[in-house]
């Protein structure tokens, strides 16, 4: 997926009529300086940081200025800081506004139900996990047909707006299904949805793109914002890889496999770190390739789980032998595979051949993986 930053979501609710505030990027105090200078934006303004994570409000991460004085010490403030492990280095300015009520409206695509579901509230501007499930009224939304006209009014007889944003949500509710559609999104959101004197604002923009659509999206495809510096060399190389929060790297073929080895790992008190999808390569150099990737993430131990299909088991263990050659001796880090189906006797052979612990259960795996992890994140230096 592609997280959008606010301004950039705010950027496709203008091409789709939604209204937005007047605002301008800035990624130095000089530039905000120059806005004020040339009229482009007028005093008070809204400060706030262009990170992807939730929260800012409360972080310190939106401030207001009313001064120019107070505009350039709060620009130089924000650029810079880090927040939720982010570094601002844009700040989207707006006018401060009165706003007279909060509203929550989304579209997301609910992969359960297979169809986009529309959430909308009349208590915006917090967190949807924090309200009730009574204050969210819920319409699936028919991928075809689209937004119907009486769930357009259920969700005005939710809001109880009155004239003229009465009139206008019918409109902001097509723009907003018209750009979850055309941009191939995951997800498009807008809390808080305002009341500013009578008409509706969108005050803040949360888009998600499907990376899968990019090549319908050639706009979006050097929107490096949500990826780290080895998603995005993955990515160039057309590697899964996606970094999380643990210390075990996991490498497997196929979605399922993968997410499944997660869930195992996680069952014995695993931390998986990085996982690694090998799809359905019967490649020596891939796998070589997509394992050296994992070891610049520095994982603690790597546990690699193999269905051998259309992927043969000798094939991975011919690369895997190799790729560990060509990792420096002060990096390596204790390796536990699990090969299962074409060819796993050969594979496995290979593997013990080059000393690598190499199992076809799935439990006795796993466990061996969190037992190697342990001493090694125990012994870890502070960074």
């Amino acid at each position: 997926m592609v997280k959008l930053a606010e301004w950039r979501g705010k950027e496709i609710f203008r091409r789709y009529g939604i209204p937005v505030p007047k605002g301008r990027v800035v990624r130095s105090a000089a530039e905000a300086d120059e806005l004020l200078r040339s009229g482009a934006l007028s005093l008070p303004l809204v400060v706030k940081a262009q990170v992807l994570a939730g929260g800012r409000g409360k972080g310190g991460a939106v401030k207001f200025a009313s001064t120019p004085e107070e505009l350039r010490a709060v620009v130089s403030g924000m650029l810079g800081m880090r927040f939720k492990d982010e570094t601002v280095k844009e700040l989207l300015l707006e006018p401060k506004v009165a706003v007279g009520r909060e509203l929550y409206l989304s579209i997301a695509l609910d992969r359960s139900a297979r169809e986009p579901l529309l959430i909308a509230s009349a208590q915006g501007g917090v967190d949807i996990e924090s309200m009730a499930d009574d204050q969210l009224l819920r319409i699936e939304v028919h991928p075809f047909a689209g937004l119907a006209s009486y769930e357009k009014r259920q969700v005005a007889t939710s809001f109880g707006l009155e004239p003229p944003a009465s009139k206008e949500l019918g409109n902001v509710l097509e723009a907003v299904w018209k750009a979850f559609q055309l941009e191939d999104a995951e997800l498009v959101e807008i809390n808080p949805l305002a009341v500013v004197d009578g008409h509706l604002l969108a005050l803040d923009a949360k888009v998600v793109i499907e990376d899968d659509a990019g090549f319908r999206h050639p706009e979006y495809a050097e929107i490096l914002d949500d990826r780290t510096p080895l998603e995005e060399i993955a990515r160039e190389k057309e590697i899964a890889f996606v970094q999380l929060d643990g210390d075990i790297g996991v490498i497997a073929n196929g979605a399922g496999l993968t997410m499944a080895t997660l869930d195992v790992l996680a069952q014995f008190g695993g931390r998986p770190g990085v996982f690694l999808d090998l799809g359905g390569t019967d490649d020596p150099n891939k796998v070589t390739e997509a394992f050296l990737l994992m070891a610049k993430a520095h994982p603690s131990v790597v546990f690699l789980n193999i269905f051998g299909g259309v992927t043969r088991c000798d094939t991975v263990a011919k690369g895997l032998v190799a790729a560990m050659k060509l990792v420096p001796e002060e990096d390596r880090f204790p390796l536990v595979a699990r090969i299962r189906g074409n060819n796993e006797d050969l594979g496995r052979q290979i593997l013990q051949a080059a000393g690598i612990t190499a199992l076809s259960d799935l439990k006795a795996s796993a466990q061996a993986v969190v037992a190697a992890e342990r001493p090694r994140v125990a012994g870890k230096a502070p960074t």
